[in-house]
Formats: C-alpha cells, sequence, structure tokens
C-alpha cells in the first residue's frame, strides 16, 4: 500500500460500552461523514466481565460468544459509514471475532453492501498453560491460588494487528481483547506509519483512545454534578470526535447541536480516569506520561491537548483470568404506608432467623432502600441503627447472599416469597433472581504466550 500522505485523522465515538445507547452513533457519524480525509469510527464494547460471559456463550453455542450490542449499536450507522467511506473499528468480537465478522457481514448484505472485514485474534492465551502458572503471575491477590480450571484468559494486545487489518484494506475492523485505546492508536499507525518505537506519538495516539474510549464522559456524561458540574442537555449528550494530526497533537470536539460539554473540566477529568499513575500509563504499546500535557481551549466545544510523552512499551502485557464463582441471589419485597420500617425490619428479623436455621453458615446481606442500601454493611449493623429512626413510609427489602451451594441460594428465595403470608403485614412485590458468578484476577504475562494476528474475513486463518 503507497505511503498516506494525510496529516489529520479523524476518529469518532459510537460507543463507550456494550450497553451504551444505541443512538449515539448517529450524530458523530453524520458529522464524520460531512469530512474529508481519513475518518473512522471506534466502538468500545468490551468490559472484562462482558469477555467472561462471551466466553461462556461460545461454550454453549460455537455460534456465539460476541458482543450482544453488535446489531444494536452497528445497525443505525452501517449503511452510512460504507457509504461514506467511514472505516469501523470496534472490539465487538470479544470471544468469537470470527463469528461477529460474519454476523456483520450478513447485516451489511442486507442493506446492499460488501465490505471486507478484518479480524484480529490472538488475545487469548496459549491454553496449554497450566492455571498454576497464572496463579504464579497473579497481581495482588491470590484469587488463582486454588483453582484447577477457568472460563477464560485474555491478555489485553496492542494496537499493531488492528493496522495491519487497516492496511489489508479493511472497510470494518474486529477484533477481541484489545487495549481500548488501541482501538484509536491502530488507525493511527494505519494513516501516519509511526515507527513502533517513535514513544511521544504513540503515547498521543494512545491518548486520543483514552479520550474517545468512555464514549460520552469526555462530553459531560459520567460528569454531571448538578449546581457543581452543571451539563447542558445531557438527555441528547454528543459523543466525541477526535481530530489527531501527525505531530502528535489532538483536538476534541462534539458534533453541532448535541448536549453535553467539551471543555478543560471534562477533558482533564477523562485524561485522569482510570490512570493509576499519570507519569506512566501502561499499555501494550507504549507507556504514556501525562505530566507535560497542555490543555487548551480553542473554541467552543473544541479543546486541543498536546505536550504528551512516551516511554517504552512494558515488557509484559495485563491479563484477565475470569472463573466460575458460585451464584448470587437476590430478593426484594416492599413494605409501604403507616410503620413500614417497623414491618420492613421485622421482615429482616423473620429472614435472619429462619436462615440461620435452616442455611447456617450462609451471609445474608439485607438492604432498606430509602433507609441504607449503598452504604450499609454487609453484617447489618447500619441498617439495626437506622431502622430505629426510620420515619420512611416507603421501603423496599433487599436480600441477597453469594455462595456455590445453590440449594441454600434458592432457599433464600423461596423464604423472601413465602414472607408474603408468612411475614408482616402488607408486604408486596416480590421479585426474585438467581444469577451464576464469574470472578476476575489480573496476570501480568510475557508477550509470547500470545499471537495477535490479522487476516481478512474469508481468508484462511
Amino acid at each position: 500500500m503507497a505511503p498516506s500522505t494525510a496529516d489529520l485523522v479523524h476518529i469518532g465515538s459510537g460507543a463507550g460500552f456494550a450497553g451504551d445507547r444505541a443512538d449515539a452513533a448517529v450524530p458523530v457519524v453524520a458529522a464524520l461523514a460531512r469530512l474529508e480525509g481519513p475518518r473512522f469510527l471506534m466502538f468500545e464494547t468490551l468490559a472484562e466481565r462482558t469477555l467472561a460471559l462471551c466466553q461462556l456463550a461460545r461454550r454453549a453455542d460455537p455460534s456465539k460468544g460476541y458482543s450482544p450490542a453488535l446489531e444494536k449499536l452497528l445497525a443505525p450507522v452501517l449503511d452510512t459509514c460504507l457509504s461514506s467511506g467511514i472505516r469501523i473499528i470496534g472490539n465487538f468480537g470479544a470471544a468469537n471475532p470470527e463469528a461477529a465478522a460474519a454476523r456483520i457481514a450478513a447485516l451489511a448484505r442486507e442493506m446492499g453492501h460488501t465490505p471486507r472485514i478484518g479480524i484480529v485474534t490472538g488475545s487469548d492465551l496459549d491454553p496449554t498453560l497450566p492455571v498454576s502458572a497464572l496463579a504464579a503471575r497473579e497481581v495482588g491477590g491470590t484469587l488463582l491460588a486454588d483453582r484447577t480450571a477457568i472460563t477464560s484468559a485474555d491478555a489485553y494486545i496492542g494496537a499493531a494487528p488492528i493496522a495491519e487489518a487497516l492496511d489489508l484494506g479493511a472497510d470494518i475492523v474486529v477484533t477481541g481483547r484489545v487495549a481500548d485505546p488501541a482501538l484509536a492508536l491502530g488507525p493511527l499507525l494505519h494513516v501516519f506509519e509511526w515507527s513502533p518505537e517513535d514513544w511521544d506519538r504513540l503515547a498521543a495516539g494512545t491518548l486520543a483512545g483514552h479520550l474517545l474510549e468512555c464514549g460520552a464522559q469526555v462530553c459531560g456524561g459520567y460528569f454531571a454534578d448538578p449546581g457543581a458540574k452543571d451539563v447542558p442537555g445531557l438527555a441528547e449528550v454528543g459523543y466525541p470526535i477526535a481530530e489527531i494530526h501527525r505531530d502528535g497533537s489532538v483536538i476534541v470536539s462534539k458534533p453541532a447541536g448535541t448536549g453535553g460539554r467539551v471543555d478543560r473540566f471534562t477533558v482533564i477529568e477523562q485524561m485522569l480516569y482510570e490512570i493509576h499513575d499519570p507519569a506512566a500509563y501502561l499499555t501494550p504499546d507504549v507507556v504514556m506520561d501525562l505530566m507535560q500535557a497542555r490543555v487548551e481551549e480553542i473554541g467552543p466545544d473544541r479543546v486541543r491537548v498536546t505536550g504528551i510523552k512516551g516511554k517504552p512499551r512494558p515488557q509484559t502485557l495485563k491479563a484477565t483470568v475470569c472463573f466460575e464463582s458460585g451464584y448470587l441471589a437476590e430478593a426484594e419485597i416492599s413494605y409501604a404506608g403507616p410503620n413500614a420500617a417497623a414491618r420492613a425490619k421485622l421482615a429482616a428479623d423473620v429472614i435472619r432467623a429462619r436462615l440461620a436455621r435452616r442455611a447456617p453458615g450462609l451471609v445474608v446481606r439485607i438492604d432498606a432502600i430509602g433507609i441504607a442500601s449503598v452504604f450499609n454493611d454487609t453484617a447489618g449493623a447500619t441498617l439495626e441503627g437506622l431502622f430505629a429512626t426510620a420515619g420512611s413510609e416507603d421501603v423496599r427489602l433487599r436480600f441477597s447472599a453469594q455462595s456455590a451451594n445453590k440449594a441454600q441460594l434458592d432457599l433464600l428465595l423461596d423464604e423472601v416469597e413465602g414472607l408474603y403470608c408468612a411475614g408482616p403485614a402488607g408486604g408486596g412485590g416480590v421479585r426474585r433472581h438467581l444469577t451464576a458468578r464469574l470472578a476476575s484476577a489480573s496476570c501480568l504475562v510475557e508477550r509470547s504466550l500470545t499471537s495477535p494476528r490479522a487476516r481478512l474475513l474469508g481468508d484462511v486463518a
């Protein structure tokens, strides 16, 4: 492929997580379609737990295992992107990038398109690696010490295979587990052909991805705090577009006519979001240093960031190891009207007494929404003290417990439902739910334990 002469790349954010708004990307794509030059739309949809759940889905059905949000997020903008030359990068692939690519191809065909779809795989760790070897690499804990089996083990790979897929001519690139900022850095490597050791520019591209990866957060979402940090038009908050120049300078904006705000405050807050060390943010591609960053408002909802420095990439990769962790039982019941708090307390006492006899050892947490929930303690001391002074006539009790013993949890759910007739007066609105739980641990692993690679859909794997 001939070297690119472009000096400016535009990258828009279509989603910051799998549960993001389905229409969020529409104004972003409309804005990108009016621009010239290389334009990309990135979707970040893959949290650690999401990937583990997709691994379970693939285990049950080999044709599944990709993000269930894929069609919801892509369908509103896919036709416009393909018609306007806007290339898409998304980690929709989760545990099954090949199946995700096939689904996107089918969706595109329904719209009259036959795009080239790149597939990035290789984040999964060598399956012959024993759990004991992962336990020896665990960071900050011993969750894997007694494990004999795991659900998944995936490393955060970098931007190079995304760039490779784009070099192959992909209109859409589907990945599994990659570092979130790599979704933006990959297109920049493809267009600008930055050296893999141009640490300052790699860090600037990583910052662009970091500012985009959480969707609306850099535009006022997850930022708003009425009276302290006001955000206009939050119901129609815009999602960001980054302008990245060949020299590594980054300008963040949002589509005209959308709600929210982009200013020094929103940008700096997002810059520092989930950053463990502003002088040394570790990614697979580079160690990013924000200490000399300059953040300037250059116009309404336009902020330029420069001065980002980079250091050589780490020798190891972060990996997330997920494993089955029993079940979570949750059941709720409401008490309303005069003396509701006292009746709710009596219901809590009944459940505690019955479970102490019928399921000894099961730790049950009881929250009273409206009295004590977020700041409650599992032992119940906080709740007991607040029940005595609560004057609420509207109390929603929530009972929860986690255990590998499913029978004990079923018993808890049955006991809460039994409060209808065997509990205090006026209980109603019981809901109950049992969920299989996954837990995760973080490891640092050698790069040699992964095999990142890129190919086009239809090519031999």
